[in-house]
């Protein structure tokens, strides 16, 4: 099964909030995969405060908020 992927950190609002938008949108048909971003020093780098930064085979989908148009074509892809 596919995923998508939140870079995100601890104790982030924004954070909290696209994955919890994401969920039950996703469940079923992709995995979620979160990544602390400040478990690594390249992620750390890369993202410092543009986070969360949703990712999806590799490729960057939305930052901050969760871009609910760019979902829907990827959940096209991946029907119940």
């Amino acid at each position: 099964m596919k995923s998508i992927v939140i870079y995100s950190r601890k104790d982030c609002h924004l954070c909290g909030v696209m994955i919890e938008e994401l969920r039950p949108l996703i469940q079923g048909r992709l995995g979620l995969v979160v990544h602390d971003v400040d478990s690594r020093d390249d992620w750390r780098e890369k993202y410092h405060t543009r986070v969360p930064v949703m990712e999806y085979d590799g490729e960057f989908i939305c930052q901050y908020h969760l871009d609910r148009e760019a979902l829907a074509r990827i959940l096209s892809k991946h029907p119940i």
